[in-house]
């Protein structure tokens, strides 16, 4: 009795309050599902950028791990890889570190240049050079 008390109290037993009814249920999983997608696919897109992309990924898989198994597995995989990835390069001398931030930092530089260049027609090399021209 005081263990089911205690799981109705909060957010888990909110959640459980609306997953009881066949209505409340569908209508949370197609919140969590559009809510963590949408995260999901806005962390994707900062990934290359400087900032929390990866973060905001994992957080969208979190979000959708409260409703869908799937994701629950996916996000365990990505913890474990992230982990796997990072104790690899804390064992890796400083040549290797500097050598994966120097490809990081290439990488989003030419990925903010394309972009830019892409988006708004931007060619920042001839802009400079016409700047230096001058």
């Amino acid at each position: 009795m005081k263990d089911e008390a205690a799981r109705r109290s909060g957010i888990h037993g909110w959640l459980d309050g609306v997953r009881s009814t066949r209505t409340g249920h569908l209508t949370l999983k197609i919140v969590i599902g559009v809510i963590g997608t949408m995260l999901v696919i806005a962390g994707l897109i900062m990934v290359p950028f400087p900032g929390p992309g990866w973060l905001v990924v994992f957080a969208g898989l979190a979000v959708l791990a409260t409703e869908f198994h799937w994701a629950r597995r996916l996000l365990e995989f990505g913890k474990r890889t992230l982990s796997a990835w990072t104790t690899w390069l804390g064992r890796q001398g400083w040549t290797v570190k500097i050598l994966v931030v120097l490809v990081a930092a290439a990488a989003a530089t030419a990925i903010v240049y394309y972009g830019l260049k892409l988006s708004f027609g931007l060619d920042l090399v001839t802009e400079a050079q016409k700047l230096i021209n001058r």
